[in-house]
């Protein structure tokens, strides 16, 4: 039988096996909950103005991701706080720049 080569991390892995311990009953439940719906998509329709679906579809060619990808990337940015507007930060350092 043919073994495979293990990666870095598992040989890494391997030689950390002693040293871990069991997770409680109530943290197993959890990190099974969210394993459960990690990666869960939902399906929605959604309108939008042409113009901006045509807009959405070049930035999304220009980085080459498919635009529904783009869509939600931008939607789970907005929602964690992690979309930033350009103008503002640009403005924020000058502010900056300028009292120093």
């Amino acid at each position: 039988m043919k073994q495979n080569k293990l990666t870095d991390e598992e040989i890494e892995i391997e030689n950390m096996v002693h040293s871990l311990q069991p997770v409680s009953q109530s943290k197993r439940k959890k990190i099974k909950t969210i394993i459960k719906h990690a990666g869960k998509n939902k399906s929605i329709s959604l309108r939008i103005p042409n113009h901006d679906l045509n807009k959405i579809k070049e930035r999304a060619d220009s980085e080459g991701i498919p635009y529904q990808t783009l869509i939600g990337s931008v939607l789970h940015k907005y929602i964690t706080d992690q979309l930033y507007d350009k103008k503002e930060v640009l403005k924020s350092l000058q502010l900056i720049k300028n009292k120093h």
